[in-house]
């Protein structure tokens, strides 16, 4: 049996949730997993280790939209995936407005049905 020593619970994310820079507008990476402190990101472009970022991307709303989240966001760690040119990230949330904690956290625990 493997233990989850982790701080806060985590959410596989099974739909395809695209993450944003909002800096420069750009795509890069899709949600792996989320917590309320952090996310792994499954990257498409290259990601500069130890950086701050401004991220964006959707959950649901739980009336069959979707609300954009915003993030602060420091780059903790960053490897290879087995498929070409991506990577796994690891980044750990800096800021995020109270509500919008709020409606992550009812997302990670299954509150808010997925759209």
């Amino acid at each position: 049996m493997i233990t989850n020593t982790r701080r806060a619970p985590r959410l596989q994310v099974p739909e395809l949730v695209q993450v944003r820079d909002q800096m420069t507008g750009t795509h890069i990476g899709r949600l792996g997993n989320i917590s309320e402190t952090g996310m792994l990101l499954i990257t498409s472009v290259p990601l500069q280790d130890d950086a701050l970022y401004q991220l964006q991307f959707p959950i649901p709303d739980g009336r069959g939209g979707h609300l954009q989240i915003d993030v602060g966001a420091h780059l903790l760690w960053s490897e290879p995936t087995h498929a070409p040119e991506q990577s796994w990230a690891g980044f750990r949330f800096l800021t995020l407005d109270k509500s919008h904690r709020e409606r992550l956290v009812q997302w990670i625990e299954g509150s808010i049905p997925a759209a």
